[in-house]
């Protein structure tokens, strides 16, 4: 599984960035979140094999709070970017004479820039009341990778504000992107049903539905994982979740953007009878 999602992913990549005919703001950001997908589950997965086969199963203090740094950070933009993406959308179905002039390659750059910062400062809070906190004995976390909650329980101190802290960071960052796709999306099925041919209707949704897809994915893995005061209870099911979070959508996400897409799959068509043709004349030549 994790290397159909380091593969697919990576395909789409390089998809993006080979063909002029995926030069478009919304490919812009499904590549962007591609290369996100392989961080997050590159952070995760290598150092959760190696202990699924090691005796120790054991990771450093320092490798500990990095695997948990680049998983929320790269997490975060994830939303963010999500939520970008949703008002691309908006500007192409509901303003499509102006979607080359509002969605123009400085306007990308700078909706990319602000996913990371967004996601940068959404974590800035529960690092600050994390990092003086002492941990002791027995160092044993009940999860596969370093997640927050499982490492804040081994910690010799009061961890309830650094846990509220979690809980409201998680909440303005989900339900907060969540609620921008929201209203992207009404706008877009407002727009979408004053179309007055039912095969426009269908053509503007079509290009809607992968994006939806991922959404509801990786939202309602999130929102229940993170959106909650206390998270110490229900831990296999918190285990089950996140590897539907953090490995399986993941893998989906190139499915998703493939198959339900027309463009992409012409240009993978073309990018392989392009690397046949170069092979045929390679060995004719030889």
């Amino acid at each position: 599984m994790y290397m159909t999602s380091l593969i697919g992913n990576t395909m789409i990549v390089l998809l993006v960035c080979v063909d002029y005919h995926l030069h478009s703001p919304m490919y812009f950001f499904v590549a962007n979140l591609s290369f996100i997908e392989v961080t997050i589950t590159s952070t995760v997965v290598p150092k959760m094999l190696v202990n699924t086969f090691s005796p120790t199963k054991a990771i450093s203090f320092m490798g500990c709070l990095m695997q948990s740094i680049f998983y929320f950070l790269f997490g975060s933009t994830e939303f963010f970017i999500l939520a970008v993406m949703s008002f691309d959308r908006y500007v192409a179905i509901c303003n499509p004479l102006r979607y080359t002039i509002i969605m123009n390659r400085q306007m990308c750059i700078l909706l990319l820039l602000a996913s990371y910062v967004g996601a940068f400062l959404s974590m800035l809070g529960p690092s600050v009341l994390t990092a003086p906190l002492i941990f002791c004995g027995p160092n044993k976390i009940n999860h596969f990778f370093c997640d927050r909650a499982p490492v804040l329980k081994l910690a010799c101190a009061d961890i309830s504000w650094a846990e509220l802290a979690d809980f409201i960071a998680s909440a303005v960052l989900l339900l907060g992107s969540l609620l921008l796709t929201g209203v992207s999306y009404t706008y877009i099925v407002m727009t979408i049903l004053r179309i007055p041919s039912v095969q426009g209707r269908q053509k503007a949704f079509s290009t809607c539905v992968s994006h939806i897809t991922v959404v509801t994915l990786y939202y309602g893995s999130a929102i229940f994982l993170y959106v909650r005061p206390k998270k110490g209870n229900a831990v296999d099911i918190n285990k089950c979740a996140t590897v539907l979070n953090t490995i399986v959508t993941p893998m989906l996400n190139p499915f998703i953007y493939s198959l339900r897409n027309e463009k992409v799959k012409e240009s993978l068509r073309d990018t392989f009878n392009k690397y046949l043709g170069t092979l045929t004349n390679f060995r004719s030549q030889k």
